[in-house]
């Protein structure tokens, strides 16, 4: 049997492969929990969790179970019919959540462009346009709606980009009361940026937002791709804030991997959906609800959220205490974290790959860590003498 090298993959995958990702030339083959192994047998500690994906670590043996069993079951059909797991999946977020409808996608960007369509036909029932304002430094997407709300580097060499779409500062409720007029048919923002660098939303600033939507009768979505189900501590981070959108936006680790995201919205804005409004082939089919499902029990069941905040608090003062001159600042909530440094991180997460432990480098020059809700102590501690120990590397290296 020919040895599998991690070279040889790398090469296939330039070969074949759509060269839109700057990869790092690991190729993996199985994970478990905070831990993962690549095809020549090296492990690593997850502290990327796929992107704020694998909440529940790799390969939880009660989604593993789910997913088996309900492929064995059955994987499809069409949205003309119904299937249990997507109506009890349906009925817990509601109830999760308190909003009144849900929508099942395929990704985080797929809900966003969902929820900017039902955001709009809500508006022009009411009478007014569909300009949709997001936030500077805001991540909702790579398709072409979605790229409108988000930083003019990804809308690059993409144009026509869609019109309908304005930009405001992040917190600043003096700059949204400028450029809204009666064509603004909603605000979109994220409670905690991610790809912004982990940025979060002042708690006085959302509370205006809110009130001025009311006023204006403006749809308010926040997108809880990342930062939601369980991540921060919360099973949502609107209930950091006491804030209620109109519409929200999940994905990511909705379904432990799988591709599933849904849309949230209250019965004001959902009424104003008609059948043949929206739909999807994919959608929270059985198998990618059966996942849900049991990744959400997960997440109750062993009280992940709780851990989430102890842990990610732990982590934060271990950070903190590290006394590095050259941490800015270190933020989030749960185990959510950034690490905004005085130098650009990519080196960084090279070298801590190099020492065994995943992480991201995002808004330039700040660490994203955002491992499993159930990483052990015994990782956290690991993975904190890598950070330290990659520095130190990075420093003597010049």
């Amino acid at each position: 049997m020919t040895q599998k090298l991690n070279k040889t993959y790398n090469n296939l995958d330039k070969k074949y492969y759509l060269q839109t990702f700057k990869r790092y030339p690991l190729t993996f083959d199985h994970g478990k929990g905070s831990n993962i192994w690549d095809v020549e047998g090296n492990e690593y500690i997850d502290m990327l969790g796929g992107i704020a994906v694998n909440s529940v670590g790799h390969c939880h043996p009660k989604v593993v179970k789910a997913i088996q069993d309900q492929a064995a079951k059955l994987i499809h059909i069409s949205n003309f019919y119904l299937s249990e797991p997507q109506v009890m999946l349906s009925k817990k977020l509601v109830e999760l959540s308190g909003l009144d409808r849900v929508f099942f996608t395929n990704s985080g960007a797929e809900s966003v462009e969902g929820a900017i369509k039902i955001a709009r036909k809500y508006a022009h029932s009411i009478g007014r346009g569909g300009t949709i304002i997001s936030f500077e430094n805001s991540f909702h997407g790579r398709t072409m709606a979605t790229i409108a709300t988000g930083k003019k580097a990804y809308q690059k060499g993409f144009e026509p980009i869609p019109q309908g779409f304005s930009q405001v500062p992040f917190n600043d409720i003096e700059a949204i009361k400028k450029v809204v007029d009666n064509s603004t048919a909603a605000i979109i923002i994220e409670p905690i940026q991610g790809e912004g660098g982990v940025n979060i939303v002042d708690k006085t600033f959302l509370k205006a937002l809110r009130d001025f939507c009311d006023e204006q009768r403006i749809v308010l979505i926040f997108d809880e791709i990342q930062c939601g189900v369980g991540r921060t501590g919360k099973m949502f981070a609107k209930e950091h804030f006491g804030v209620e959108p109109d519409i929200m936006t999940l994905a990511k680790a909705l379904g432990s991997g799988v591709p599933i995201g849904a849309i949230l919205s209250n019965k004001k804005v959902s009424s104003a959906i008609e059948f043949g409004d929206h739909g999807t082939t994919f959608g929270g089919n059985p198998l990618v609800c059966a996942a849900s499902l049991a990744t959400i029990e997960v997440i109750e069941s062993e009280n992940l959220m709780k851990q989430a905040e102890e842990k990610g608090n732990w982590l934060k003062s271990k950070i903190e205490g590290m006394k590095n001159p050259d941490i800015k600042e270190v933020r989030g909530e749960g185990l959510m974290i950034g690490v905004e440094f005085n130098f650009e991180t990519k080196p960084l997460v090279v070298k801590m790959l190099e020492n065994g432990v995943l992480a991201n480098a995002t808004a330039n020059n700040v660490l994203r860590l955002v491992p499993p809700l159930n990483i052990s102590y015994e990782d956290l501690e690991k993975a904190m003498e890598v950070l330290i120990k990659s520095l130190k590397e990075l420093k003597d290296n010049g």
